[in-house]
């Protein structure tokens, strides 16, 4: 036994596409209806920065020996929040569609973990471990390189960290104190571009302006200097919004 359906009873013949079975039921159109909504965030770029500064200058001091070798826990004590921290930039940054960031920033996290959990377990080599996890890690940088030069803050930040990710993937592989100091300059050199980008992304979202040159160019600079309409484009293809990743 069939039903009639609303538009036969009506007196109404939908219109039937001949390749799809007559017994298929359609939905209607719901494009009219759908209300897509979008909540603005402040930016959490700066304390993403911020954090990277702040732990490249506490590992690059160690690597330098300004600090004793004791001192490795507790500098993996004040490394280990930089963990928490960036994971939470890492959150909101997925939560303003921006997947370069979001993933940048998630990858950064995910180092600090590491380095803070073997510096305070004292494992047996550790150090060459960390060696082969930052060449691992140089790796994914290079990748990211080619993706991230319309955002020249991050990609800034990510060229300065290359060649830091290899001298400290080789010190802790061949042993060598010497690439471990070197390094540790690195690591103040990471730490000084961070710290210029986090200053001049917060200045920019205090005063809805850019201040200090930060060189956006391409759909970065469109997405900072567009109107609303190039910000709603493609909306509906964008992850959240489409049925799949």
């Amino acid at each position: 036994m069939s039903a009639a359906s609303p538009a036969a009873a009506g007196g109404d013949t939908p219109a039937t596409s001949p390749d799809v079975p007559p017994e298929r039921r359609f939905e209607p159109d719901l494009r009219s209806m759908t209300r897509i909504n979008l909540r603005p965030i402040a930016s959490p770029m700066p304390l993403g920065f911020f954090t990277i500064a702040i732990a490249s200058v506490m590992t690059g001091c160690l690597q330098l020996g300004l600090f004793d070798e004791a001192a490795r826990p507790a500098v993996a004590f004040t490394v280990l929040p930089a963990f928490v921290l960036q994971l939470l930039v890492s959150i909101l940054a997925f939560g303003a569609r921006d997947v370069i960031a979001a993933t940048l920033m998630a990858v950064f996290a995910g180092s600090w973990l590491p380095y803070a959990l073997v510096m305070l377990s004292g494992a047996a080599d550790g150090l060459q471990v960390l060696g082969v996890f930052n060449l691992a890690l140089l790796c994914f940088g290079a990748l990211m390189t080619a993706v991230t030069r319309p955002k020249r803050a991050l990609w800034f930040v990510l060229a300065a960290s290359l060649p830091r990710w290899a001298a400290t993937g080789l010190a802790g592989i061949t042993g060598a104190e010497w690439l471990t100091r070197t390094s540790g300059a690195l690591g103040l050199v990471v730490a000084l571009v961070a710290m210029y980008t986090a200053f001049a992304l917060m200045l920019e979202d205090m005063r809805s302006e850019q201040v200090l040159p930060i060189g956006r160019s391409g759909p970065a600079h469109l997405a900072v200097e567009g109107d609303l309409a190039v910000q709603l484009r493609n909306l509906e293809r964008q992850a959240g919004v489409r049925r799949t990743l």
